[in-house]
């Protein structure tokens, strides 16, 4: 495998090469080079001769005698593992199963510490509750709660070893004026019972998290280097294997563990996560708010250099993960530090530092792009039926007052078109005046004209006219 030859080969060899008339075939290239060089034998390798080989390897059984099938396949099966083993640098030391079901096993061992110890702290809280105030670290609690037990036995109790002075008076002072109620001593037994299992996981939890620690400086060092033991294991974890991990893109790195957040973000067309897991990593948590997104993005570059290194790199030193860290410290020092230098009259100095805080706005998220089924619930609150009544309210007032408005422009529109109407008729009797007017006028100017004399023109007199005149001749007669 490695090009080189073996002892029981080169006695094999050294017998063919005086009885050798034709070349050797040769399933690898390099084996032939290295063949030729110290024996002087010439060999071939083709696409050919590895048909053969394939052939030979097919007809094992017939052409070597006193061979069983199952021996054979076997044989050809162990040969395979080990063989795939040594290609891949296989060693039972780099066994990446293991990192996975101890982070996962961390995980479910700091869960179920925490239900026991809450579980603990509200059960005594019962018969002292002043303890849990006065103690907050739980290991400490649950020590002290199994040595002592009951309230009244914290009098002649000597807590020096798990408490200091201070607190241990303070602790002796609040049992005896505790408002407390008693308790019984079967209840007692089964509290300590539940502190022994709480100091023996908390116990537990420490020898998992060094395994844990051992491991991962075997398997992955420069990924541990970079981001932590805790961080690197989850990583490991979420891809299924540090192969599966090395194949992936630092973008996606970057986000593994975020996937919810991405979706979410690409469905409501909002802004994308910037950082996942990764976020947890000591570098990203140091820097300030508005340089996160830039840190996490340089750590996951350099985190992938990591992966790949760890996964498919013969070398099982961590330099290179402590050099890339350096990197990134000082580019991360660069970052803080170009905002706090300003330009002075004598040169660069620096200026004064104000305390920081973080103006950005808090986009909080909005569950209407997840379902289309409507938000609001059948039992809605006795405020919101209210609400929507007085909503209601106004929308009926606001149409009366806009039918009070209709009808007043109706009824002025109506008058207008009324007096429009009556000045039309008066204009038409003021026409009809004047022409009667005219009328009379013609008529008064008629009359003198027809008493005067008869004019000399030629004209026929009319037969009124006539008539006229023989009525006056008879009644003169």
């Amino acid at each position: 495998m490695e090009g080189k030859i073996n002892k029981q080969l080169k006695k094999v060899l050294k017998k063919i090469v005086k009885e050798a008339h034709e070349p050797l075939a040769v399933a690898d290239a390099k084996l032939g080079g290295v063949i030729k060089e110290k024996l002087n034998l010439s060999c071939i390798h083709s696409p050919v001769v590895n048909e053969l080989m394939r052939g030979i390897r097919s007809q094992m059984d017939g052409l070597i005698p006193g061979v069983e099938p199952r021996e054979m396949a076997a044989m050809c099966l162990g040969l395979a593992h080990s063989l795939s083993r040594y290609r891949l640098k296989f060693s039972a030391d780099k066994v990446d199963t293991m990192i996975v079901q101890a982070i996962s096993l961390l995980d479910d061992l700091d869960k179920e510490l925490n239900n026991y110890i809450m579980r603990c702290r509200e059960w005594y809280g019962w018969h002292f509750p002043e303890l849990g105030k006065i103690i907050s670290d739980n290991l400490t609690y649950c020590k002290c709660l199994q040595k002592v037990g009951d309230r009244k036995n914290y009098a002649s109790a000597k807590l020096s070893e798990i408490l200091p002075e201070e607190v241990e008076a303070e602790v002796k002072a609040a049992a005896e004026i505790s408002m407390g109620t008693e308790v019984s001593e079967e209840d007692i037994c089964n509290i300590l019972h539940l502190c022994t299992q709480v100091i023996e996981i908390s116990e537990y939890r420490t020898q998992l998290y060094e395994y844990l620690q051992n491991r991962m400086m075997a398997i992955a060092p420069n990924v541990t280097v970079m981001v932590g033991e805790l961080v690197g294991a989850r990583l490991i974890a979420h891809a299924g294997s540090l192969l599966n991990l090395a194949k992936h893109a630092a973008s996606t790195v970057q986000i593994l563990g975020a996937e919810k957040a991405l979706f979410r973000a690409l469905k409501s067309r909002r802004d994308t996560p910037k950082y996942g897991l990764i976020y947890h990593a000591s570098l990203v948590g140091q820097t300030s708010p508005k340089h996160k997104g830039k840190i996490s993005r340089m750590l996951a570059a350099k985190t992938v250099l990591a992966i790949r290194y760890d996964a498919f790199g013969e070398d099982s030193s961590s330099a290179m993960g402590v050099e890339n860290r350096a990197k990134l410290e000082a580019r991360l020092r660069a970052l803080e530090d170009r905002g706090i230098r300003k330009i002075s009259g004598t040169g660069k100095a620096l200026a004064k530092t104000e305390k920081y805080e973080h103006k950005s706005e808090v986009k909080t998220y909005d569950p209407s792009g997840d379902s289309t089924l409507p938000t609001c619930s059948k039992k809605r609150k006795i405020e919101q039926v209210d609400k929507e009544d007085e909503i209601i309210e106004k929308k009926a007032k606001k149409a009366k007052v806009k039918i009070k408005v209709e009808e007043t422009t109706v009824v002025e529109e109506e008058e207008e078109e009324e007096e429009e109407g009556l000045l039309m008729v008066e204009e038409q009797e003021t026409s009809v005046k004047k022409k009667k007017k005219k009328d009379k006028k013609k008529h008064i100017k008629e009359e003198p004209l027809s008493e005067e004399e008869p004019c000399t023109s030629t004209a026929v007199p009319s037969p009124e006219k006539k008539k006229k005149k023989k009525k006056k001749r008879d009644n003169e007669d």
